[in-house]
């Protein structure tokens, strides 16, 4: 009877282990949501700075930042949203906006200045936001936060990225491309 009882605990004590590591397992896998087609282009949001050139109208040309609502403020058309929208569908809108009774023929030009900042938390040497450079990974955010701390566990970060305005959280790869707004959380290691 005791060798039978011992025989019970052994099991349930190995399956109990066994969903553990299949339960860490599965907290290491990513959502597709969160590929990055280098290719694509890349959508403005809340932060970016643009440079905006009218052709011929001086004035009308400066530097101009994203507010929190995803809209700038420019002279003679006031607020245009630009969140979500390309460079040069923006350009587009404008020159829209312009040649509704204000410029004839406006020629619009607009490029990202500075792109908004991601952010890094957890475990590393100096957490905080950072500006964003093209063409980014999580491991690159993290060598720009200082660096792992010994604690840290370095396979996959947690990356949280706002899609159709709603945050999405997932255990990626370091290798993983970042986009401008992400925020990287660098978990401490068990052992």
């Amino acid at each position: 009877m005791v060798a039978s009882d011992m025989r019970r605990f052994f099991v349930s004590l190995c399956l109990l282990v066994l969903c553990l590591v299949l339960g860490a397992c599965a907290a290491t896998t990513y959502s597709a949501a969160l590929d990055t087609d280098p290719n694509a282009p890349y959508t403005l949001g809340s932060g970016d700075r643009l440079r905006i050139i009218v052709f011929g109208q001086e004035s009308l040309s400066n530097s101009y930042a994203i507010d929190g609502a995803g809209h700038i403020s420019m002279p003679l058309i006031g607020t245009v949203g630009a969140t979500g929208e390309t460079s040069t569908s923006l350009a587009r809108k404008i020159e829209a906006r312009l040649r509704d009774g204000f410029i004839r023929d406006p020629h619009v030009s607009a490029e990202v200045e500075a792109f908004r900042p991601f952010f890094v938390l957890g475990e590393v040497t100096t957490p905080g936001q950072y500006p964003y450079v093209n063409g980014m990974t999580a491991e690159t955010a993290v060598a720009i936060a200082g660096g792992f701390t010994p604690r840290a566990y370095k396979d996959t970060v947690d990356l949280t990225r706002a899609i159709d305005g709603h945050p999405l959280t997932a255990s990626v790869p370091i290798l993983h491309m970042i986009k401008p707004g992400d925020t990287i959380v660098v978990r401490e290691r068990y052992f």
